[in-house]
């Protein structure tokens, strides 16, 4: 009786021990985004990495087909409410559809004026028809070669003269909005924990994030810089790509028969990237740590060449 009753212990033990293992690992997923999320216990060696993905690089075309780009994707799963939006990669704080939609999109410069134009006395306010017409008359009155018409004046109830006072010219309109096309987001940014399971003896990429970036480099960005459009979960993107695989796919150029969902190339490592930052206390990029774009790039295959020789050490000693 009593081994009995101490097998029923035994298993009402390990019954709650799997099921708390496997509610802390779900916890795990939902909070950081990771799609595999691994035991802490499991978890021997960690380090955070954020890299960046140049879409028009020849390795990453397949992301990039026209009409199936990865950015259309994403945003059209945003339009639909089916992908959740976050203002950073640490997923705390999350964006509207109508915030992405601002984010992705760009206002028209107005043409000012030229610098004969001003001189010829020409002003800002006759970009929007002022009252001035550029011939030295207002617009109330007069006919633009002399002095101006007599302002007419009329009798109040009292008997006192007033003048008629003209009206406030039109306020200019707002420069139209334009979102950007697909085709112009190739700027993307994963974060990912690089993880040495101790249980399985190997190292993972465990992606956390993934944030669709405006380019510095394009023409319509005004500002030079790069902007964040949105930071999606990679454990949401998984699950918006297996929703869609008619589009969400990575385009194979050497067979139509072998066309592989954008899930499968983010597992199979299919694209190329270059470390931008590694974890450190001032949380800063590479290109910041070491003086300029030039020391980045060569601080990035020199954090690459050390992860995989800590790598090679695991095995060696």
């Amino acid at each position: 009786m009593n081994k009995i009753l101490s097998l029923a212990a035994l298993a009402a033990g390990l019954t709650l021990s799997v099921a708390a293992s496997a509610q802390e690992q779900a916890t795990t997923a939902s909070s950081n985004g990771s799609y595999r999320p691994i035991p802490n216990s499991d978890i021997m060696f960690s380090k955070t990495i954020w890299r960046a993905v140049d879409l028009r690089e020849k390795q990453n075309k397949p992301m990039f087909a026209e009409g199936k780009e990865i950015s259309r994707i994403i945003l059209d799963a945003v339009k639909r409410g089916e992908l959740q939006a976050y203002a950073n990669d640490s997923l705390t704080r999350t964006l509207t559809p109508a915030q992405v939609q601002a984010n992705a999109s760009y206002v028209e410069e107005t043409q000012g004026l030229t610098d004969a134009e001003k001189a010829a006395g020409f002003t800002d306010a006759d970009l929007g028809g002022g009252s001035d017409d550029g011939w030295g008359s207002s617009s109330g009155g007069g006919d633009g070669w002399g002095a101006p018409a007599k302002k007419s004046t009329a009798k109040g109830k009292k008997g006192a003269t007033t003048k008629k006072v003209a009206a406030a010219p039109p306020k200019p309109a707002a420069p139209p909005s334009y979102e950007y096309r697909p085709k112009d987001l190739y700027q993307m940014e994963l974060k990912e924990d690089m993880i040495f399971d101790k249980k399985r003896s190997r190292m993972y990429h465990d992606i956390k994030s993934l944030t669709l970036v405006v380019p510095s480099t394009l023409p319509s960005n005004a500002s030079g810089i790069e902007k964040p459009i949105g930071t999606f979960k990679y454990s949401d993107l998984v699950r918006v790509f297996r929703n869609n695989p008619t589009s969400a796919i990575w385009f194979n150029p050497q067979n139509d028969a072998q066309h592989k969902n954008l899930a499968d190339a983010f597992e199979l490592w299919l694209f190329n990237s270059y470390i931008v930052r590694v974890s450190n206390p001032n949380n800063a990029r590479l290109d910041e740590i070491y003086g300029g774009q030039q020391q980045g790039i060569l601080a990035s295959q020199q954090a690459a060449a050390d992860l995989i020789e800590y790598e090679y050490n695991l095995w060696s000693f």
